[in-house]
C-alpha cells in the first residue's frame, strides 16, 4: 500500500508540473504535441485537439513536448527525453497520420495531413522569448502552487507548530542566556522564524556557533545570544529548550499565511540540504531516490494507519508538499537538462537578442541528461543497497 501511495503522489506531482508547462504554452499560442506521464513504452494514449495525451509504462517522470521540439523539425530536441524515444514517437506519429489518410480516402474525403493545422499553435523556438521563459518557468511554479494548496488543507485541519518554547532545560544554553518557558522566538541570526520546525532544523545543523535570538515575552521583545552546549552522548550541540507538539489552528487569513510559511520552510530546507550536499557535509547515504522515497511513504503509512484514515491522508499530503517543493526547487537549478538550465539559455537569448545556436544548446542539454541518468543510477543503487542492509 505504501508503494502504491508513493506512485500516486509522485504521479500527481509530475502531472501538475507538466500541466503547468502545457497550460502556459497554450496560453501563449505555443503548440503542444504531447503530454505524457511516465517513461518508456506507451501503454495507451488519446488525442485531444492537437495534443497527444499518453501514459507510459514506468510511472517515474513525465514530459510536455512542444511543437518544434521533436528533434526532427525546426526546433531543438527535448532535453528531458532520450533521442531514440523521440524518434520512435515521431515514427509512431507518421504511422498514425498514414492510417488516418487511408481511412479518410475510404470515406471519400480529402485528407489533410494535419486536420488541426490552423489550431496547433506556433513552434516553441518561434515564440517570443518571454513566452518561452514563462512556459519553462510554469512547471516549478505549479509545483509550488500544489504544495501551497496541500498546505492549506493541512494547516486548516490541525494548525501550525508555532515557535513557542515549552520548556527551558535547567542548566542549558537557553537558560544561561536568560530565556524562560513560554517565550516565543521571533528570529534567529536575523532570519524571521514562523514555525518551530525552523528552530529545530537550525539547532540540528548547528556546529557550536553562537546564535542571536530575538524572542517575545509578555508583549515585549528581547534579544540574547545562545551558545549551544555539546552533548557527548548525542554527538551534537543543543540550544537547551524544546517546543510544544501542539499545533495551533489559525483563522482564515492565518491559514493562508501559515500555509505560505509551510511551503517556504520546505523550499528553505531543500536549498540548505543541497548546499550541504555540495559542501560534502552529507554523504550519499543521506540522499534518496524513488526506492528510498517509497520506503519512507510505506513507513509513514504503517505508523499513521492505527490513528485512522484521516491521519494517513494528512501525512500523505505532508509528504506530497515535501516532494512537490523539492521538485520545484530542483528543476530551477541552472543545470543542463533541467528547467533551470533551459531558463539560462533563454535569459542569455533575451540579453543577446538572439538565440544560442540550437546544436550547441542541444549538446549541452544532452551532456547534462547523460550525467543526470548516471546520478539516477547511483542513487537507485544506493537505495537498493540500503534496502537489503
Amino acid at each position: 500500500m505504501g508503494i502504491i501511495l508513493f506512485f500516486v503522489i509522485f504521479c500527481v506531482v509530475v502531472i501538475v508540473h507538466e500541466f503547468g508547462h502545457m497550460i502556459i504554452a497554450k496560453a501563449n499560442g505555443i503548440g503542444v504535441v504531447e503530454f505524457t506521464v511516465g517513461m518508456g513504452p506507451t501503454l495507451f494514449h488519446y488525442k485531444k485537439g492537437e495534443t497527444k495525451n499518453s501514459v507510459r509504462l514506468f510511472p517515474i517522470g513525465g514530459a510536455c513536448i512542444f511543437e518544434g521540439e521533436d528533434g526532427l523539425s525546426s526546433g531543438v530536441a527535448d532535453a528531458d527525453r532520450p533521442v531514440s524515444e523521440q524518434v520512435m514517437d515521431r515514427v509512431e506519429t507518421l504511422h498514425e497520420n498514414k492510417r488516418d489518410a487511408e481511412q479518410s480516402k475510404k470515406a471519400g474525403e480529402s485528407y489533410v495531413r494535419n486536420t488541426e493545422l490552423g489550431k496547433k499553435g506556433i513552434a516553441f523556438p518561434d515564440a517570443k522569448v518571454s513566452a518561452r521563459i514563462a512556459t519553462v518557468l510554469a512547471g516549478p511554479v505549479f509545483n509550488f502552487l500544489l504544495a501551497f494548496l496541500f498546505s492549506l488543507i493541512i494547516v486548516g485541519s490541525y494548525g501550525s507548530d508555532l515557535p513557542v518554547v515549552e520548556k527551558v532545560i535547567d542548566g542549558g544554553a537557553a537558560q544561561q542566556a536568560g530565556m524562560q518557558d513560554g517565550d516565543t522566538i521571533i528570529s534567529m541570526n536575523g532570519k524571521k522564524i514562523h514555525l518551530y520546525r525552523e528552530v529545530s532544523f537550525a539547532s540540528l545543523l548547528n556546529k557550536g556557533e553562537d546564535i542571536t535570538v530575538v524572542y517575545e515575552r509578555d508583549g515585549q521583545q528581547y534579544a540574547t545570544v545562545i551558545s549551544p552546549i555539546y552533548d557527548e552522548n548525542a554527538g551534537r550541540y543543543y540550544m537547551g529548550f524544546y517546543g510544544s507538539n501542539v499545533y495551533k489552528k489559525q483563522g482564515v487569513w492565518g491559514t493562508v499565511k501559515y500555509s505560505a510559511y509551510e511551503v517556504k520552510y520546505w523550499i528553505d530546507t531543500t536549498l540548505k540540504s543541497l548546499e550541504m550536499l555540495v559542501r560534502g557535509q552529507v554523504s550519499r547515504n543521506d540522499v534518496s531516490g524513488p526506492v528510498g522515497m517509497a520506503q519512507q511513504v510505506n513507513t509513514i503509512y504503517t505508523e499513521s494507519k492505527p490513528d485512522g484514515i484521516f491521519y494517513v491522508w494528512l501525512n500523505m499530503l505532508n509528504f506530497a508538499i515535501l516532494l512537490s517543493a523539492n521538485l520545484g526547487v530542483l528543476n530551477l537549478l541552472p543545470l543542463p537538462a533541467l528547467d533551470g538550465g533551459r531558463l539560462v539559455f533563454l535569459i542569455i537569448e533575451a540579453i543577446r537578442r538572439k538565440p544560442v545556436p540550437a546544436e550547441k544548446e542541444g549538446m549541452v542539454h544532452f551532456a547534462g541528461f547523460v550525467l543526470l541518468m548516471l546520478l539516477m543510477v547511483v542513487v537507485f543503487f544506493n537505495d537498493i543497497s540500503r534496502l537489503f542492509s
